[in-house]
């Protein structure tokens, strides 16, 4: 499920969190390419997993 937070409209949006319906996407969503991906192997070490 996409989140507002990691929209590049998040700041200026009109329909801010009025997706009602889980699973649900905003029509207008777009990734911010300013906000990096992280990979799983990443994410993983961070909560102290073992890779």
């Amino acid at each position: 499920m996409q989140s507002c937070v990691i929209c590049a409209w998040r700041e200026n949006c009109a329909k801010k969190f009025c997706v009602t319906d889980l699973g649900a996407r905003c029509p207008d969503f777009s990734r911010d390419i300013s906000i990096k991906a992280v990979d799983d192997s990443a994410a993983d070490c961070e909560k102290g997993g073992n890779s």
